[in-house]
């Protein structure tokens, strides 16, 4: 099978017979065998059933039902378990992403070498303000944490390589960072589209500016968690020694300041008088405390069991 396409959708129950005809017209005018999986996810509308409908009708439609809302990357992350194709595509389902971008996305996976290839919305159709705005500072932001150079980190139109999929875990909120996901698990060849992105045509975004802070610190838990997260003492032991160095270094002039004032017969107060003496002692506690908080990190970590998990790609 060419492809997989993965709709996760909340509550787009008029879009949905939509979407599928655009799909099934892009995908046989280029000769591509395909499957669609819609992941509802906890809709309250009539989604479910048009998706069994959908089913009943067409034997390359796939759905899953979760109870309750979960989320994107959970429903992607269920998608991608489930996707058998040698190309997998996600999309939108509010008929934003155009399904006439994926044939040359495929292209440039198949010919170009590329892991994964996404989506940049170059021109939108969103208000400047509550989307265009925070995003830019968002995308360069990413760009700048994550070293790839991409406009679009959050498109939903991606196409990626099957074994990608499969060799990474999106989960909590970080579907945004799939790309970043990619890199680390070793696929670096990453590549970018621009897509013609369209007005939303049914309903209302799913999606509230607070997405831009809960991004943000998705960001800075992946580049941590990357950098040190198998090895958190380079990271807090490193600080907490530095801490610990500079404060007692502090401390012992505080004290050396003194000795000096009594050997040269000059009145000065006591040490515990001087604010600067319980500042020191107070970074040196900070600084044992960062110290601890890497050794105990290191023994977690070691105890883990993906503590030797390596992404093997050949073997003789």
């Amino acid at each position: 099978m060419d492809l997989s396409i993965i709709v996760p959708l909340f509550n787009e129950a008029e879009s949905l017979p939509e979407l599928y005809s655009w799909i099934d017209r892009v995908m046989k005018e280029n000769s591509l065998s395909y499957e669609i999986l819609f992941i509802n996810d906890g809709s309250t509308d009539n989604s479910w059933q048009i998706i069994e409908g959908l089913q009943q009708a067409h034997d390359n439609v796939h759905g899953i039902k979760f109870r309750r809302n979960y989320g994107k990357s959970p429903a992607l992350f269920c998608g991608f378990a489930r996707a058998k194709g040698d190309i997998v595509v996600t999309m939108d389902a509010d008929l934003q992403d155009s399904p006439e971008e994926v044939p040359e996305m495929v292209r440039m996976i198949r010919e170009e070498g590329y892991d994964l290839v996404s989506g940049w919305k170059k021109k939108r159709y969103d208000g400047k303000f509550s989307k265009n705005i925070p995003s830019k500072i968002y995308n360069w932001t990413a760009r700048k944490v994550t070293g790839i150079k991409l406009h679009d980190m959050n498109c939903g139109l991606k196409a990626y390589r099957n074994e990608v999929v499969k060799n990474i875990e999106v989960y909590g909120e970080m579907h945004r960072y799939i790309p970043f996901l990619a890199k680390n698990a070793g696929f670096d060849r990453i590549g970018e589209k621009v897509v013609h992105h369209q007005a939303r045509k049914y309903g209302v975004s799913k999606f509230g500016l607070n997405r831009f802070v809960n991004g943000y610190l998705d960001l800075m838990s992946l580049w941590f968690l990357n950098k040190f997260g198998k090895q958190p003492m380079h990271f807090f032991g490193l600080l907490g020694s530095l801490m610990f160095i500079v404060c007692f270094i502090a401390a012992i002039v505080v004290g050396t300041s003194k000795l000096v004032c009594l050997a040269k017969g000059i009145p000065a107060r006591l040490v515990t008088d001087n604010p600067y003496f319980y500042l020191s002692l107070v970074g040196m506690l900070m600084g044992t405390m960062l110290f601890l908080t890497g050794f105990l990190g290191e023994l977690i970590s070691r105890s883990s069991q993906e503590r030797n998990d390596y992404k093997i790609e050949k073997e003789f």
